[in-house]
C-alpha cells in the first residue's frame, strides 16, 4: 500500500507543478493578484504536502524494512541501526531525487511567501520555480521511482554502503541539497526579473537572501562532507580535488561570487548583468553536480554511479535550464540596465575584481573536471586530471582573491579614496612579522604555498577583526549590527581556512608499520604502543579494535570492520585532538612476521592545526546566518515604517 500511494503522491506533486506553473503565470500577468494568483499559491502548498508526504512514507517503509519496494531492499537491511535505516532514505540515488524535488518545493513555497516585494515578480518566479519542478518530478516519476516494487521481495535486503552508516553522512545530504536545490531560486527569480524586465537593483535585492541562504546551507554540507572523508575512509585527507568534490565547490564559488555582486547591485546599481548571469551560472553548475554523480560517468566513493540512461534524462534538463536561461539573459540583459559608474579604487572595484577571480576559480575547476569526461566519451585517450593540475591552476587565483578579500569593506562605494580608506585597516602591520616569520619558514625547507596560505590567512583574519572593530560601533540599528557582524566572521571564517590548509600541507609525512602486540612506534612527538586487538562487533557488522596506549597519556581506539550484508570493509580512525593539531591512527590488515608472530599495519599520521578547517567553516556558517537574520530584521523594519507611514496618511485625510 504505501507503495501505491507513494506513486500516486509523486503524480500529484507533478501535477500539482503543471498547476503551479499555469496559475502562477496568469496571476503573475494580471499583476500579482485575483483568483489565478491564488490558485498559483495553492498549487505551491499542494506540492510541498504531496512530496512531504511521499518523503513521509518513504521513510516509514524503511522503517518497517518494507522489502518489497526496491529502493528500501537495496538500500536496507533488517539489522541496520535506526538512524541509518532513517538516513539511507536519501542514501541512494532514488530517495536522494525525492528529497531534491522536494526541497525544490519548499524553496517554491519560500519564495511564494518572502519572495520579491513586487508581487508580478513573485508570483513570475514561482512559475518559474514550476518550470524547474516539472522537469526534476518527471524524471523522478518516469525514470528514478522509489516506489517502484522488487518481486520476489527479499528478506534481508542489501544494506547501505558501510562508509555512508556514519552520523555526519546522515546530515551532509540534506545540507548540500538545500544549497544546490536553494540556488535554483536565485535561477527564478533572476530569469523572472528577465521576463519582467525588473530593473538591476531591484533584481539583486529580490535574489540576494536566497542566493546566501543556499550558499550558507552548501558550505555547512561541503564542511562535513570533508570532515567525514577525513575521519571516516581511513585516508586522512579532507580534500582532494575528486570530480564529485569538485562538483559541489563550483557553485559554491560562484554562489560566493553571486552574493557579493549582489550586494554591489543592491547598493549601487552595479553589475546588474553579471549578477543575474551568476545567479544562472551557479544554479545550472549544480545541476551539472546532479549529472556527474548520477549518470555512471564517474567512479568515486560519493558518486551513486548509475546507469548512463537517467544520466541522459539529467543531461536533458540541464541542457534545457541552460538553454531557457542563457537565451532569456541574451534577449533581456539589456533591460537591467547599466548601472552607475565607478572609480577603480571603490569597494565596487574590489567586488569585481574578487567576482572575475572566484569565476575564474570555478572555470578552472570546471575544465579540470570535465575534460577527461569528454575525452573518454569522445573515444580519446584516457587521462587523469589530479591535484597538480587543480593547484597549479585555481591555487594562484584564489590566493589573489584573498589578497583583495580583507580591503573591500574599508574602501567608500563609487568614488575611490582608496588612501583614507585603507588607512584604517592597521591588521596591514601584520604583513612586516608574517613576512619575516614566512621567510624562516622557507628557509628551514616549509612547503612555499603552504607558508603563503599561512601569511594569507593572518592577512584576511586581521582584516575581518579590524572591520568587526571599525564598522560595529559605527552600526546604528541591530540588523546594521548584524550585517557588520556577518561579514566580519565570514571573512574570518575563510582566514582560518587558509590557516588550517596550510598548515596540513606541511605535516609530516604519514608512517606505517606492522606492530606485534606489545611494539612501539614513535612519530611527530608521540610514541604509541599497541596493547591488543580484540573482536569489538556491532549490530551489522563484524570489527577487530586495537588498542593503542600513549607514552603521554591516554589511549587510542581505531577498528577495522567488515560488513557481511555489503562484503565490504571500512576502517574507523581513532583521533587524538590537541591544539596544535590531530595524532591520528588506523589499523590495516594483520600480517605474519618474519619470527611467525602476526602483526597489524598501523598507520599513524600528525595533522596540524587542522581544526582550523572546522572552525572556519563553522565562522562561515555563523556568519551568513547572522547576514540573514539582519535581512529579516531589516525586513521587519521597513514594514514597521510602511505601516506608519500608512496610519500617518490616514489620520491627516
Amino acid at each position: 500500500m504505501i507503495a501505491e500511494l507513494g506513486r500516486f503522491l509523486i503524480a500529484l506533486a507533478l501535477a500539482a507543478s503543471f498547476a503551479q506553473l499555469v496559475f502562477a503565470w496568469k496571476g503573475a500577468s494580471r499583476g500579482g493578484s485575483g483568483g489565478f494568483a491564488e490558485a498559483g499559491r495553492l498549487a505551491v502548498v499542494a506540492v510541498v504536502v504531496s512530496a512531504g508526504t511521499a518523503f513521509a512514507l518513504l521513510i516509514v517503509a524503511f522503517l518497517q524494512s518494507d522489502f518489497s519496494i526496491a529502493y528500501v531492499a537495496g538500500h536496507s537491511h533488517i539489522d541496520k541501526p535506526l538512524l541509518y535505516k532513517v538516513a539511507a532514505a536519501w542514501g541512494g540515488h532514488e530517495g536522494s531525487m525525492l528529497l531534491w524535488c522536494l526541497m525544490l518545493g519548499l524553496f517554491g513555497l519560500a519564495i511564494s511567501r518572502v519572495g520579491p516585494a513586487d508581487p508580478a515578480l513573485r508570483l513570475r518566479a514561482v512559475s518559474v520555480q514550476a518550470i524547474l519542478q516539472l522537469l526534476f518530478f518527471s524524471f523522478l516519476a518516469f525514470a528514478s521511482n522509489p516506489f517502484d516494487r522488487l518481486l520476489p521481495a527479499p528478506v534481508q535486503g542489501a544494506d547501505l554502503n558501510p562508509i555512508l552508516q556514519d552520523p555526519a553522512l546522515a546530515v551532509h545530504p540534506p545540507l548540500l541539497y538545500v544549497g544546490y536545490v536553494g540556488l535554483s531560486s536565485a535561477f527564478a527569480i533572476a530569469a523572472a526579473g528577465l521576463i519582467e524586465k525588473t530593473p538591476g537593483r531591484a533584481l539583486g535585492a529580490a535574489l540576494r537572501p536566497f542566493a546566501l541562504a543556499a550558499w550558507t546551507a552548501l558550505t555547512a554540507g561541503i564542511a562535513l562532507g570533508a570532515w567525514w572523508a577525513y575521519y571516516e575512509l581511513g585516508w586522512g585527507g579532507w580534500w582532494f580535488w575528486d570530480p564529485v568534490e569538485n562538483a559541489s565547490f563550483m557553485p559554491w564559488l560562484l554562489g560566493a561570487a553571486l552574493i557579493h555582486s549582489a550586494i554591489a547591485t543592491e547598493k549601487r546599481g552595479a553589475f546588474p548583468g553579471w549578477t543575474v548571469f551568476l545567479a544562472l551560472l551557479a544554479f545550472i553548475l549544480s545541476t551539472l553536480g546532479a549529472f556527474l554523480v548520477r549518470s555512471g560517468v564517474l567512479t568515486s566513493v560519493h558518486a551513486f554511479a548509475l546507469d548512463p540512461e537517467r544520466g541522459v534524462w539529467i543531461l536533458g534538463m540541464l541542457a534545457s535550464a541552460a538553454v531557457g536561461g542563457f537565451a532569456l539573459f541574451a534577449l533581456r540583459a539589456g533591460s537591467l540596465g547599466e548601472g552607475e559608474g565607478f572609480e577603480p579604487t571603490s569597494r565596487e572595484a574590489f567586488i569585481g575584481a574578487n567576482n572575475l577571480l572566484l569565476a575564474a576559480s570555478a572555470g578552472v575547476v570546471l575544465v579540470g573536471t570535465v575534460y577527461p569526461l569528454i575525452l573518454d566519451m569522445s573515444g580519446g585517450a584516457a587521462v587523469s586530471v589530479g591535484p597538480p593540475y587543480f593547484n597549479a591552476t585555481a591555487t594562484p587565483l584564489m590566493i589573489a582573491a584573498l589578497v583583495l578579500l580583507p580591503l573591500a569593506p574599508f574602501l567608500p562605494w563609487a568614488n575611490g579614496g582608496a588612501r583614507a580608506g585603507l588607512a584604517q585597516m592597521r591588521a596591514a602591520l601584520l604583513l612586516l612579522p608574517v613576512a619575516i616569520g614566512g621567510g624562516v619558514l622557507i628557509w628551514m625547507g616549509a612547503p612555499v604555498l603552504a607558508v603563503i596560505g599561512g601569511a594569507l590567512g593572518l592577512w584576511v583574519l586581521g582584516g575581518a577583526a579590524m572591520d568587526a572593530v571599525s564598522a560595529l560601533p559605527a552600526a546604528r540599528t541591530r540588523a546594521l549590527k548584524f550585517a557588520v557582524a556577518g561579514r566580519a566572521l565570514a571573512h574570518a571564517g575563510v582566514g582560518f581556512i587558509a590557516l588550517g590548509a596550510a598548515a596540513d600541507a606541511s605535516r609530516p609525512p604519514e608512517l606505517t608499520r606492522a606492530l606485534v602486540p606489545g611494539e612501539s612506534l614513535t612519530h611527530a612527538g608521540y610514541t604509541v604502543t599497541l596493547e591488543d586487538v580484540r573482536r569489538a562487533d556491532g549490530q551489522n557488522y563484524l570489527a577487530d579494535r586495537a588498542t593503542l596506549r600513549l607514552e603521554r597519556g591516554g589511549i587510542l581506539q581505531p577498528e577495522r570492520r567488515y560488513y557481511p550484508a555489503a562484503d565490504q570493509n571500512t576502517r574507523e580512525v581513532a583521533i587524538r585532538t590537541r591544539l596544535s593539531g590531530d595524532f591520528y591512527a588506523a589499523i590495516g590488515e594483520p600480517r605474519l612476521q618474519p619470527d611467525g608472530r602476526v602483526g597489524y599495519e598501523i598507520r599513524l599520521a600528525f595533522h596540524p592545526m587542522i581544526w582550523a578547517l572546522g572552525l572556519g567553516a563553522f565562522m562561515i556558517v555563523l556568519g551568513g546566518g547572522c547576514a540573514l537574520y539582519a535581512r529579516a530584521a531589516g525586513r521587519v523594519v521597513q514594514r514597521r515604517r510602511a505601516a506608519g507611514e500608512t496610519a500617518a496618511r490616514g489620520a491627516n485625510s
